[in-house]
């Protein structure tokens, strides 16, 4: 019941999957931390050519068409099994989190920055340069069903069991759209945390300039959208992808910035973004139709070739993904312009009737089109908006989210709008995970980035529980705190504690007395941990084991109590 304990969910103790072995370079440096699911984690990287190259919007930069697709990159994270790694005595391969080539990828950051490129790349290869994501490259997908109750083959390890069934366990599918600057590993907390308890998450890598850098490889004997601009050094063909500023309005993700939001630019972005999406989802048809030779054929992550590890798709029983994946009530997921772009997914109905839910992060709603702009279709299928605090305090940002969610709702489709406490933008990204000094020193974040992470994961578990048809959730073990029914906070009691000056709107957030209460830990060494959010009395939250309700992040606003029941009978029915 809303407003009481929420009592601890026992499959908390669940034994996580393992993990591949951190080496010594990762264990100086900046590391990831493990995923915490019972499944272990795969991760393998695809580049194939798009079914019909083309240019999209009329923008150009340097009388080149900016917005061109060639080929998609995605990585896909997924429930692995961890032996397939280690037979023949080889060591388990992980991919690097800085994409290859590294040097020049820190560039396209500074770029990005708009910072000198030599210190963000010293900076860079002093901490990241060798981080590596804790999932097994190129590993087997799992033919083990994780198993929630007592265990039959006690003997087995992992709380799994082997399926029995003739027929392999099927997995349903998310497809992760990233934020500016973002990429195919910068959000591989989340992802990874995903797949570590029972989904195959796609993290796009998108070519629209909204990235910091990404390369572009064209196979030998096709021609390019445009002959400008390509690259034949290293023995291939390929053009690389930097951040495109808007003309005379480089800023229009600020919220001071007088003119708005370059539209036009952000709009074709969307668009592209979409389109590769669907070959995304394209690739992924072949993958389950058991047509992964097509796909090792015309991979251009492979050895030689821009940005690719010698690895490629090498040592993968493509046979393994036949009839596996779930193809339709398929989760679309974005962070801030990624959210952006999943509105627009969830709404073309048409276009992706094989989506069947959205779940947006931090969204950047100044540049999600209003409805009627692009489709003249409206938002009907159910939403989860998981909000930093710093954009909560962006007025005219959270209206709009506000207003997407109701159109979620008054099409009668199950949403919810939540705020997770102390957090600010990036706390959804590994940005928050690796840096968390400059997080808390820059953007005042409050919340503990780990912690940020798991109620990011264990809300969207929680509401995909209810969206997803109930064949697609029976007998998982995933954790349920009982997030989302989290009690309305109402409009007078919305909280203002943390609301920084105009000029940090959006950016970071105020810690009321900060140097003193920085002196006070200091001196009583209190553990790094403990940097957690306050309530709107300055009182510090809760830890990680409570269970209270409400504790930990705001609800502003969730489905009646009689369409829960509505919906809950409706899945007991169809059961």
């Amino acid at each position: 019941m809303e407003g009481e304990k929420h009592q601890p969910n026992p499959q908390r103790q669940r034994q996580p999957g393992a993990s591949p072995p951190r080496t010594l370079k990762e264990r100086l440096f900046h590391t990831l931390p493990n995923y915490t699911g019972p499944y272990s984690v795969g991760m393998l990287e695809i580049e194939v050519p798009v079914r019909e190259p083309r240019p999209f919007s009329r923008i150009k930069r340097n009388h080149i068409h900016a917005l061109r697709m060639d080929t998609v990159l995605f990585a896909i994270y997924y429930p692995c099994d961890a032996s397939s790694t280690t037979l023949q005595g080889q060591k388990p391969s992980k991919a690097t989190w800085l994409p290859r080539p590294r040097a020049l990828t820190s560039k396209g950051y500074a770029k990005f920055f708009n910072v000198p490129h030599l210190p963000v790349t010293a900076y860079i290869a002093a901490t990241t340069m060798f981080t590596k994501l804790p999932a097994f490259r190129n590993a087997r997908l799992t033919e083990s069903r994780v198993h929630t109750g007592p265990s039959p083959h006690p003997a087995q390890s992992q709380d799994t069991v082997t399926n029995n069934e003739e027929e392999k366990p099927k997995f349903p599918v998310i497809i992760f759209s990233h934020g500016l600057g973002g990429s195919r590993t910068c959000y591989s907390a989340v992802c990874g945390e995903l797949a570590s308890n029972g989904f195959i998450v796609v993290a796009m890598e998108h070519r629209d300039g909204s990235g910091a850098r990404s390369y572009v490889n064209i196979p030998p004997g096709v021609s390019p959208t445009v002959e400008q601009g390509i690259d034949e050094s290293g023995g291939n063909r390929h053009y690389k992808v930097d951040y495109i500023f808007p003309l005379d309005n480089a800023q229009d993700t600020s919220p001071h910035n007088a003119r708005g939001v370059d539209t036009e630019l952000r709009h074709g972005q969307i668009e592209m973004r979409m389109a590769e999406i669907e070959e995304a989802y394209y690739v992924l048809q072949l993958l389950n139709n058991g047509q992964g030779d097509l796909i090792y054929k015309n991979n251009q992550r492979k050895k030689g070739n821009a940005g690719s590890s010698s690895k490629g798709l090498e040592g993968i029983d493509w046979s393994d993904w036949e009839d596996r994946l779930l193809l339709r009530n398929v989760t679309v997921m974005g962070h801030s312009f990624g959210g952006a772009t999943t509105v627009e997914v969830v709404r073309q109905n048409d276009r992706f009737p094989y989506i069947g839910q959205g779940i947006l992060l931090d969204a950047w709603g100044q540049a999600t089109p209003k409805a009627g702009e692009v489709t003249h279709q409206s938002l009907s299928k159910p939403l989860l908006a998981i909000n930093s605090e710093a954009f909560m305090h962006w007025p005219e940002n959270f209206q709009r989210l506000s207003d997407i969610a109701r159109e979620a709702r008054d099409g009668g489709a199950l949403c919810w709008m939540m705020t997770i406490k102390g957090s600010t933008h990036l706390s959804q990204t590994d940005f928050a995970i690796l840096y968390p000094h400059w997080m808390s020193l820059l953007m005042k974040t409050m919340v503990n980035p780990r912690r940020a992470v798991y109620l990011t994961v264990n809300s969207s578990l929680e509401f995909l529980n209810r969206a997803l048809p109930p064949e697609y959730t029976t007998g998982n073990c995933w954790v349920d705190e009982g997030i989302l029914q989290t009690k309305l906070l109402l409009a007078k009691e919305l909280p203002h504690m943390h609301r920084p000056d105009d000029k940090w709107m959006a950016s970071r957030l105020r810690i009321p007395n900060e140097l003193w209460l920085r002196i006070t830990r200091w001196f009583r060494r209190t553990p790094k941990t403990a940097m957690v959010a306050t309530d709107i009395n300055g009182k510090p939250l809760v830890g990680l084991m409570s269970f209270e309700l409400g504790s930990e992040v705001w609800m502003h606003l969730s489905p009646h109590q009689d369409e829960l029941i509505t919906s809950d009978m409706a899945e007991s029915e169809a059961t």
